[in-house]
């Protein structure tokens, strides 16, 4: 079962963020296996973390807060709250398989947080500039949620525009990077 996890940071952790850094890829590293993507997402700046994503293959929903709670930031107070659904991997590869790699142009993340019928469930077409992208789904997958997606764009327009507006309560769009150790 593949879950998306996004820890968003708490006002005023970022010092504290920063000592835990090799403490959170230690964590992290004992993933690896399992990791489908990961990254901060960034402030207007493009450098200040304002949290991060996480999208993983584990078996259930209860390895599945194990992985988010358990997490030294979170375990610490970095953390503000935490998303956590199940996902579904339509493109079936993991960000490394990204034909993009780690660098070059604007990345971001996209949360269509979803309101009544499931939308955008298929890989929308002439999109090679998707790292990743699925609907976010019910513990028991039986309900969708929303969407979330991982992508290149000129621009968080661009990015927002992968989604059909009126489909969601609300649609957010974060910058992302690539993420793990350098």
């Amino acid at each position: 079962m593949e879950f998306l996890c996004y820890h968003r940071d708490r006002p005023g952790s970022l010092s504290l963020r920063y000592e835990l850094l090799e403490k959170h890829w230690a964590y992290m590293d004992q993933y690896a296996k399992e990791m489908i993507a990961r990254g901060p997402t960034l402030a207007a700046d493009g450098d200040t973390p304002t949290g991060s994503v996480h999208i993983v293959d584990l078996p259930d929903p209860a390895a599945a807060r194990r992985f988010a709670f358990d997490e030294p930031n979170y375990q610490a107070g970095v953390y503000r709250d935490v998303l956590l659904r199940r996902w579904h991997n339509i493109m079936g590869r993991t960000m490394w398989d990204f034909p993009g790699g780690r660098t070059g142009g604007s990345r971001y993340l996209v949360l269509g947080l979803g309101t009544g019928q499931a939308a955008d469930n298929a890989v929308p077409p002439d999109r090679d500039d998707l790292i990743a992208y699925g609907p976010l789904l019910s513990d028991d997958g039986a309900t969708w949620l929303g969407t979330a997606a991982l992508v290149q764009a000129q621009d968080p327009d661009t990015a927002r525009a992968l989604l059909t507006p009126d489909r969601y309560a609300d649609i957010e769009v974060h910058n992302w990077e690539f993420g793990g150790r350098r």
